[in-house]
């Protein structure tokens, strides 16, 4: 598939390349580890035992975690490996 300035094949190199990039971010993300809590860390509401299962070292509840979740570092919108066509928005 032809893509203008860009060689042949460099659309589905981009997309393996940012999947790899998310892969290796996700696996560089420490995980806990060690005895699960009984109650959050921070509201200290009980965690129940499907999630201190699920998740061995696990601190915070469901609601906390994602409150947390939601305030994780934006990173930037621009493809670094994609071509100047690919970072117009």
């Amino acid at each position: 598939m032809a893509g203008g300035w860009s060689r042949d094949g460099a659309v589905s190199e981009q997309i393996e390349a940012s999947i790899s990039d998310e892969l290796a971010r996700m696996k560089a993300r420490k995980s806990p580890v060690g005895e699960s809590l009984t109650h959050c860390a921070e509201c200290e509401e009980p965690i129940p035992e499907k999630r201190r299962v699920a998740l061995p070292g696990v601190k915070l509840c469901i609601d906390c975690q994602q409150e947390r979740d939601g305030q994780a570092k934006q990173r930037g919108g621009i493809n670094r490996r994609g071509s100047k066509d690919s970072q117009l928005k």
